[in-house]
């Protein structure tokens, strides 16, 4: 299951359960509709702390959606997880979309205010590790 919500600051999406390749093709394409709207640059804030591992077929579409977020304007993102498979998966997915250096992951089983901590880097730009 996905979610797509306009922010004040660009999107929040919230992934969760298992995501089969049908779901996430339908999260790229709903992303691009959304994202033609978009004017100037903007920020992602994603919950992934209910999310498993994706398969690899769905993995394609995540590829395809980071990069459709990243050419539309995304300036940070930041990633909430609490599984260290699923931290690696995606980081290792940010790595082949060439966003990492643009993305954050926050372990929300280790952060105590992991929301805050979310939110100051993509409004502010404090890397987590110094808030």
């Amino acid at each position: 299951m996905y979610s797509i919500e306009k922010t004040d600051y660009g999107y929040h999406l919230t992934f969760s359960g298992q995501i089969l390749e049908f779901e996430m093709a339908e999260w790229v394409e709903e992303s691009k509709k959304i994202l033609e709207e978009q004017k100037g640059s903007f920020s992602v804030f994603v919950d992934m702390r209910r999310l498993l591992p994706i398969p690899t077929e769905s993995q394609v579409y995540m590829q395809k959606g980071q990069r459709l977020y990243k050419q539309k304007g995304m300036e940070r993102s930041v990633v909430i997880l609490e599984n260290p498979t699923l931290t690696r998966q995606f980081k290792r997915i940010a790595r082949q979309t060439g966003i990492l250096m643009w993305e954050r992951y926050i372990d929300a089983s280790l952060a105590g205010d992991w929301e805050k901590v979310a939110l100051d880097w993509i409004l502010k730009g404090i890397e987590p590790e110094q808030s």
